[in-house]
């Protein structure tokens, strides 16, 4: 079936505070995170080019050594092996959509 929920998605904690639920498409992941307040993530890269949608709440997002908030409305887009990081300044919900597939999220 091409629709699904979010909500019916078993969610994992792949970084501590960021319970994410994974959708994988033939090309794309989609991401669905709850982060909570003050959760980080350290400066990392990947190959994928990757789209982040703050759908509730506030986020500092760090990509290539310049921090930018993130709020709903707001949207990055970080390059392939661009080194990025994050923190949660308040309780987040977050989509993130990735190609090509993230294979370390299946």
């Amino acid at each position: 079936m091409p629709v699904h929920s979010f909500d019916a998605l078993d969610r994992s904690e792949k970084m501590p505070g960021y319970l994410g639920a994974f959708l994988h498409g033939e090309n794309m992941t989609v991401t669905s995170w709850e982060v909570e307040a003050g959760a980080s993530f350290p400066e990392h890269s990947h190959p994928h080019e990757q789209i982040s949608i703050v759908v509730a709440g506030e986020f500092e997002l760090t990509i290539d050594g310049t921090t930018e908030p993130l709020t709903p409305g707001r949207v990055a887009v970080i390059p392939p092996d661009t080194p990025h990081s994050g923190r949660a300044v308040t309780a987040c919900e977050i989509l993130d959509v990735f190609s090509p597939v993230r294979e370390d999220y299946q």
